[in-house]
């Protein structure tokens, strides 16, 4: 019998951007109804590089909270050029950074500060090695000369292999992938190694960019691949493989931004995350791996207690609004004007 209803101890998103001021205050309600937790992405302008700073977000982004709720941010640090190794001592003994962010320069939004040469870089990994820290990375390759569609796979080959054979030690989790090469990487590593898949990467392949003509705000980075690499996500992330876990990448952006001449990447699923989740593990029957896959696997892999309370969904669809209000502005979600098949119950 199909179930209608389902109950689980309470998630975490290990892979959000919030934004700040404004934008951050429209958002934030939406994560904290449904997560306990969060991992908060660092590219702010400027960018998230100290503890000081990332202290000092964490504390808006928790003034920003909407009246009764409660929710955690775990703070990362933006890694640069000229990230000082000492900032990885500071980053050990705060009590808010949990993970250190590395982006290719220019590879999304607000990555310009990023990581052009690995190798600049590699006095802080040795230290993030040594003081058991997290590397999250942002496993793309930004070369002009390679396909659009074999930048991860290329990252992996180029980069990522290399980095695992050098720092063994190193805790790494590879971001929001989208390609059964990432998978096939990460189900063969050792334990030290992670990754977070998003619900639009399990629900969407690449066609959906083009239906009936471009749809923009299903272009997100990294960009949605082919069929077979959807089902691939979808069988790493509902097998019970403790190296998957949940990570939404949820972006927020004005809607005028996405339906641009060139428009922001990045999908704004925090209205309907788990929910959205629930569909695409309910697709194959596998409802009763979410739990482990969106509250076991990452606090496990992070080293941090499994929440206690719990959250329960229910097979009633509802429509998602066409658009939220941002900051002055409105964004559209995904799945705007449609049907979502599940619906949390409380929260």
């Amino acid at each position: 019998m199909t179930p209608t209803r389902l109950e689980i101890t309470r998630p975490d998103d290990w892979h959000l951007h919030l934004r700040d001021g404004e934008t951050l205050a429209s958002v934030i309600g939406h994560t904290a109804q449904r997560f306990a937790r969060a991992i908060v992405m660092p590219n702010l302008k400027p960018p998230v590089t100290t503890v000081a700073q990332a202290e000092e977000y964490r504390r808006r982004i928790l003034a920003s909270l909407p009246a009764g709720m409660r929710f955690q941010p775990l703070m990362t640090l933006y890694l640069t050029e000229s990230t000082p190794a000492e900032e990885i001592i500071r980053a050990r003994d705060s009590d808010s950074v949990f993970a250190v962010k590395y982006y290719p320069a220019g590879a999304t939004t607000n990555s310009q500060s990023g990581v052009r040469e690995l190798s600049r870089v590699y006095h802080v990994l040795e230290a993030m090695e040594k003081h058991e820290l997290p590397l999250l990375l942002h496993g793309e390759v930004t070369d002009p000369d390679i396909d659009i569609f074999d930048r991860e796979r290329v990252f992996i080959d180029r980069h990522l292999m290399p980095l695992q054979a050098r720092f063994p030690g190193l805790r790494m989790v590879l971001e929001h992938i989208t390609t059964r090469d990432a998978v096939e990487f990460v189900r063969g590593a050792p334990a030290n190694v992670g990754a977070t898949i998003t619900a639009h990467h399990l629900l969407l392949n690449r066609n959906a960019l083009f239906e009936g003509g471009i749809r923009p705000h299903n272009y997100c980075a990294p960009i949605l691949k082919r069929e077979t690499h959807r089902a691939a996500l979808l069988q790493a992330a509902t097998s019970g493989d403790p190296h998957f876990f949940l990570g939404t990448d949820s972006a927020p952006h004005p809607r005028e931004a996405k339906e641009a001449d060139c428009g922001c990447a990045g999908l704004y699923t925090a209205h309907a995350a788990l929910e959205l989740y629930a569909e695409a593990f309910d697709q194959v029957g596998s409802l009763d791996r979410l739990e482990a896959f969106a509250s076991f696997h990452g606090p496990d892999f992070y080293r941090l207690p499994r929440n206690q309370d719990r959250i329960a969904l229910e097979r009633t669809p509802w429509i998602v609004p066409d658009e939220y209000p941002l900051a002055g502005s409105t964004c559209k979600p995904m799945r705007a004007g449609e049907s979502v098949a599940w619906s949390v119950v409380g929260g």
